[in-house]
């Protein structure tokens, strides 16, 4: 997951923008969006008011947003997420919760769309 270089503490609250190629922890509160992240553990007692793009994102506590992580997101028991999810890996352990929908694909296995105006005009 890389080097945790930024921690939210339990009783901090934060507004805006999060980017950093290193990982990062929430214990307090976040209202904005982690634009960018290596990873991303939001403690039991963290909230996100928002979107989180992250190569890994573990979730313990609440999150009001979209999660993308491209390689995997494990939501953990008692974890609360109401959003949309798109990663590579998943994983829900029991008794948290969901709401919101789910993909599951790698960047490789994406589909890509052509627009048949231009493939008929390159023949």
């Amino acid at each position: 997951m890389g080097a945790l270089e930024t921690v939210i503490g339990q009783d901090s609250v934060f507004q805006g923008t999060i980017r950093t190629k290193n990982s990062i922890r929430i214990d307090g509160r976040l209202e904005g969006e982690i634009a960018e992240a290596n990873g991303v553990i939001i403690g039991e007692k963290g909230q996100v008011q928002g979107d989180v793009n992250a190569r890994i994102v573990i979730l313990g506590g609440k999150v009001t947003g979209n999660i993308t992580a491209s390689h995997s997101l494990e939501v953990l028991p008692k974890a609360q997420l109401y959003g949309d999810i798109h990663s590579a890996l998943l994983t829900i352990g029991e008794s948290a919760t969901f709401e919101g929908n789910c993909v599951m694909s790698t960047e490789k296995n994406k589909v890509i769309e052509m627009d048949m105006e231009t493939v008929t005009k390159r023949r």
